[in-house]
């Protein structure tokens, strides 16, 4: 019986577009394997319908299809997004790839090709296309209900009203304000010295500051556990 890769739901997403069956089915088990999620699409219509759906973080588009062709395809795509490309093609002629990368194609591979060329590409444009990504802009302040925090002066406030926090609670907030609603574990929230007694006091210290930011703090909405890993921050968005 053949196994089928689980993919993550968070893993790259790759939209291949080829009109050629067998290539679609072959590299999109082979892309499965290797941990990336894969959608099909069979000609240029039906690739902008995938686009319209769903977000992608890169394209492999075959230049040869019948209709609009891969070259128009990117053309048309370049004008409104800059998703990474990968071209495919038959043609080898040096013109050719030249055409390709002037439409706004990142990269450009010929067919026929080794399928570990294919994914070594797909790695590095996608490492490229991460370390180029412009960084998040850090928030001034971030708010939970009737509270205000200052991320740079460390300053917690309710309706203007500047609440006292310990330099560990400023400490702890300021790590949990640095991916909102996402859960920060024990480990880094315990600070430098993170054995496990001090995994332990996160636990003490999270508790004090909920006394001072929820109303009921056995039932916290704001500063919420995830049970077994870490804590998370509720904040507005």
């Amino acid at each position: 019986m053949t196994k089928v890769a689980i993919v993550p739901d968070d893993a790259p997403h790759i939209l291949l577009v080829d009109d050629d069956n067998r290539i679609r089915a072959l590299l999109s088990r082979y892309l499965g394997e290797h941990g990336y999620r894969v959608t099909t699409a069979e000609h240029a219509a039906s690739a902008r319908s995938r686009i319209e759906a769903l977000a992608f973080d890169l394209l492999i588009v075959d230049v040869m299809m019948p209709g609009e062709n891969g070259l128009d395809l990117t053309r048309s795509i370049r004008r409104n997004s800059s998703v990474p490309i990968l071209m495919l093609t038959a043609q080898g002629d040096p013109g050719d790839r030249i055409k390709g990368l002037e439409t706004g194609a990142d990269d450009y591979l010929s067919k026929p090709f080794e399928p570990r060329e294919l994914l070594l590409r797909i790695n590095n444009i996608l490492r490229r296309a991460v370390a180029s990504a412009p960084a998040e802009p850090v928030r001034d302040a971030v708010t939970f209900g009737d509270f205000t925090f200052h991320v740079a002066r460390g300053e917690l406030q309710q309706y203007g009203e500047t609440i006292r926090i310990t330099e560990r609670e400023r400490d702890m907030l300021r790590l949990l304000v640095e991916t909102p609603r996402e859960t920060v574990d024990r480990l880094a929230l315990a600070g430098n010295a993170a054995d496990g007694a001090n995994e332990r006091t996160v636990d003490v210290q999270i508790n004090r500051l909920r006394r001072k930011i929820e109303r009921d703090p056995g039932n916290p909405v704001y500063l919420q556990t995830v049970r077994g890993t870490g804590y998370r921050l509720m904040v507005d968005m």
